[in-house]
């Protein structure tokens, strides 16, 4: 299984999993025509993409994944919220498995100010995936992972140091601190969930203000012993 990044961050996220002949996109926050650009122009090999939630920086081309003629999975609030619809939009639920080819999709709850925020535990029969991204923390824990694709988005002491300054504005702390997964809590998740069989951890959404990618990637390094890659 390949996990392939075409954008991470506040400005835009689309990720790619390959394995064998088939592909599936996570998330359409950036504009078609980079989509397609960072997929070779071959969309009509994705077999489907999936979306977390409604905010424009996931899934601002779902319409144009559409009109491509590439199936929609995502939760019912989400939808709603996005205003999709029609046969190509698949309703799914949290702890509700489901395939896709040769894909077995287990979505479930994160935490996010969204109307029915997802994550996924992806497998395609030999590897297995977990995508969490915009979520303060996971509810659950997870065994027999490969890959790990988790949301890291800033570290707290330098949100607060950027507060003191001036760089980021005091009211934003409160929203990231119910929204988004800090540095702290990467590595809380990480450090409860069964890494025996981890190969690579990718750390996704990292915020231009207050992330320290190389920080990131080194405390995690330390922390899991394991290849460590900064989505961007």
């Amino acid at each position: 299984m390949d996990f392939t990044t075409l954008a991470s961050g506040s400005t835009g996220n689309c990720y790619i999993v390959s394995s064998g002949n088939s592909k599936l996109m996570l998330e359409c926050g950036i504009p078609i025509k980079k989509i397609k650009a960072g997929c070779g122009y071959r969309l009509h090999q994705m077999a489907a993409c999936l979306i977390t939630h409604e905010h424009q920086d996931h899934c601002k081309a779902a319409q144009d994944i559409l009109a491509a003629g590439i199936d929609i999975y995502c939760s019912q609030g989400t939808a709603q919220a996005c205003g999709i619809s029609g046969y190509r939009v698949h309703i799914i639920k949290a702890r509700e498995q489901f395939n896709i080819g040769p894909w077995a999709i287990l979505p479930f709850e994160v935490q996010h100010d969204a109307a029915e925020p997802l994550g996924f535990l992806i497998s395609d029969g030999s590897e297995k995936l977990l995508f969490a991204t915009d979520t303060y923390y996971l509810r659950h824990t997870f065994t027999g992972l490969t890959k790990i694709a988790l949301e890291c988005n800033y570290a707290l002491d330098t949100l607060d140091a950027n507060i003191v300054s001036g760089y980021v504005e005091e009211s934003r702390r409160s929203r990231l601190l119910a929204s988004h997964m800090s540095l702290e809590q990467c590595k809380k998740t990480l450090a409860a969930n069964d890494l025996s069989q981890v190969r690579q951890i990718y750390l996704l959404h990292l915020s231009a203000q207050n992330a320290d990618a190389e920080r990131f990637k080194r405390e995690v390094q330390r922390l899991t012993g394991r290849e460590v890659y900064i989505a961007g």
